[in-house]
Formats: C-alpha cells, structure tokens, sequence
C-alpha cells in the first residue's frame, strides 16, 4: 500500500462520522468566546454593555456545558448507533439547561449590586449557544430515527425543565422576566387572542381552499385563471392587504349595521381574519391538487371494480390516501398565519403583536422579544405537532 494511500485512509478514518455536531460545537464555542453572553443596561430603554460567559456563569453550570460541549464534538466523531444518537440527544438536552441555568444565575449576580432600573438581557452568544445545542439535539433525534412518541417525550421534557426553572424564580432577575411581570394580566389573553386569530383564519381558508382545489383538479380549464388568482394574492405585502381591506369594510359596517353589531369594521379582527383567510388560500387549494391528484389511479381503478361512487371513492379512498400531503399544507398555512398575525396587531387586532410594535414603539428590544418569542414558539410547537401527525399518518396509509 502506497504512502498516499495509507494517509488518505488516515484521514477517512478520523473524519466525524456527524459533521453538524463539531461545526455546531465549534460555533458555539466561538460565540462563548466573541460575544457577550449577557447585556446589562442603566435602563430597558438604552442599550447595555455585554458581559462574556465567563463573567456570568458559576463554575458548576460552566463546567457542565463545558463537558456537554465536549461530549457532543467527540460524539460527532463516533456516533453510528442508535444508542450514541440518543446519547446525543440527552447531552444536547442536557446543554439547552445548562445555558439556561447560566442566563438566570448570572443575572441573579449581576442584578445584586445594579440600581433598580438596571435592565439585564439575553446577549448574542446567548441565542448562538441556545440555539446550537437546539439543533443538536433536533440533529440527534432525526439521526436516531427518533418515533413520534419519543419525539413529544422529548418536547414534553424541555418544556417541563424550563417550567422548573422560572418557578423556581432562575429568571427573575432578567429584563424580560420582568417586562411578563409586568403585563402578566395581559399577557395570557393576548396569546388567546392571537391563537383565535388564527383558527379564525385558517378554518375558513380550509372550507374555501379544499373545494376550489378539487375544482381545479376536476375541471382543468378552471386551473389556470384559480392559481393565478390565488398567486396574485400573494404578491400583495401584509401590510397594503389589511390596508386595503379597512374602506371595503367599513362601507359594509356602515351599509348593514348587522354586520357592525357581529364585530365587522376596518380595523380590528374582522380585517385581520379576511387576510389571513385570503393568504391561506393557495396554500390549501394547491396541496388538496397535488394530495387528491397524487392518489394512485390502480387504488380508485380498485374502488370502481368493488362497486363504489364518485363520492364513496373520494371518502373512502382519496381524501385518506391524501391526507399527509394535506395536513403537509395545513403546516403552512398555521406557520403562516402565525407569523401574519403578528403584523395584525397594526390595525387593532390585539395578539402578540401588540408587544412587538409596542416595544418598537419604545426602543424596548425585551418588550419586543415578549410578543416574538412566544409567536415562534407557537409557529414551531404547531409545526412539530402537524408532522408528526403527517408522518403517523404516512407510515399508516404507506403501502
């Protein structure tokens, strides 16, 4: 064996089995190092001065994503198994509390000797760190082939670690636990509010998208002039639509005062809720196509030889077999709506938004965080519960 050959099987050898745990580990440990993990500020509205991690962190939580940090780079290197992908997993898991429990304790120490109006916030390498050790262990999981049960399980435990933590009073001392403190009344109704803005807007889009998708599917002159519509909407920015929909319906609410008693006017929900219905449209319509004309001719040829209808074979047949594409495009239309219904919040619809456009309003980069962050927890908790739906479901119906 050649000289060449032998180093080019050296180098086969020690190169990671999982290259996106030492890249993540590595950016990380870059983001620990380069940026400040903490930012303390005379007041909420100023900008503060960032704290490295090593000024933050207590040696034991130091310690301990130090060792998680470690362990996830060398299991890049030996992960092959199962069993090492779950170690993965747990480890990654294991940093996510780790980074949370350094964020609460160093603002613990760092709020003991500031002034009352000293605001202490979550820094860039805060977010970097978090969000590595998240797709560490999403990266774990997938890897392991993870079953939707096991998938929740691990949802449920995150969730229930970082309940723990903040009513154990960990992130007391953080500015945006304190902007909740303050708007806490607030706070739960607003998140209601949104997710009914939602719903509001995705189930009429459902009634609406679903037959005109079938309608194209079925009468293919109709194709054409629909989507062209439908992408047209699209083009349309968030803001200009719910603009233009105030004058129509204020005329309506003026027209029949009915309507204006059910809540119709141009600012407030009734526009908020067209949007939203008119956006989800050529999402549905363009997956009931795509899930209903994807279903298998032999299975409807099957259906017709034992004797059923049109409408036995669509229920029976087609509608289950396309049911994971379907529920695919319910996943982007909710992640849609979410994100839309944020900017809704501009013409009186309440939700989350109203933090958001509120703390812009204020130079308040916490009060901001207060309306965005549990907006993307709703999008992606709304998102992982649709796939694993859509993928239950396609192993079940999978030939």
């Amino acid at each position: 064996m050649s000289a060449v050959t032998i180093a080019a099987s050296s180098r086969l050898r020690w190169a990671p089995r999982n290259q996106v745990l030492p890249c993540l580990v590595m950016v990380a440990a870059l983001a620990g190092i380069g940026t400040g993990f903490l930012d303390v500020a005379p007041n909420r509205l100023v900008s503060g001065t960032p704290i490295a991690l090593g000024y933050t962190a207590g040696t034991l939580p130091t310690l301990a994503l130090a060792a998680a940090g470690a362990a996830l780079f060398a299991l890049g290197f030996v992960a092959s198994h199962r069993a090492l992908h779950y170690l993965g997993a747990a480890v990654a898991g294991s940093a996510i509390a780790a980074t949370l429990a350094i964020a609460g304790n160093g603002a613990t120490t760092l709020g003991a000797g500031a002034p009352p109006a000293a605001a202490i916030s979550l820094g860039a390498g805060f977010w970097v760190i978090f969000a590595c050790a998240a797709l560490a262990l999403i990266d774990s999981l997938r890897r392991a082939e993870a079953t939707a049960a096991v998938q929740l399980l691990a949802a449920v435990l995150a969730a229930l670690g970082f309940w723990a933590m903040a009513k154990a009073g960990l992130f007391d001392a953080l500015a945006l636990a304190r902007e909740y403190a303050s708007r806490r009344e607030v706070f739960a109704a607003s998140v209601l509010r949104h997710i009914e803005l939602v719903i509001a807007g995705i189930v009429p889009a459902l009634a609406t998208g679903a037959p005109l998708g079938l309608l194209a599917l079925r009468r293919k002159r109709f194709e054409a002039p629909l989507f062209a519509v439908l992408n047209l909407l699209q083009t349309v920015p968030s803001i200009a639509l719910f603009g233009l929909l105030i004058a129509p319906l204020s005329g309506l609410a003026r027209a029949f005062p009915a309507l204006a008693t059910l809540g119709v006017s141009g600012v407030g929900p009734a526009p908020a809720i067209v949007a939203l219905v008119l956006y989800a449209l050529l999402p549905v319509a363009r997956n009931t196509l795509a899930g209903i004309g994807g279903v298998s001719p032999a299975a409807i040829d099957a259906a017709r030889g034992m004797g059923m209808t049109p409408r036995q074979i669509f229920w029976r047949v087609e509608a289950p077999l396309a049911l994971p594409v379907l529920l695919a495009g319910l996943r982007i239309v909710t992640v849609q709506a979410i994100g839309l219904a944020v900017v809704a919040a501009l013409i009186g619809a309440g939700g989350l938004g109203a933090f958001v456009f509120d703390g812009l309003g204020q130079y308040a980069t916490n009060l901001v965080l207060l309306g965005a962050l549990p907006a993307i927890v709703l999008a992606l908790a709304a998102d992982f519960l649709l796939r694993l739906a859509a993928n239950s479901l396609r192993g079940h119906f999978a030939p």
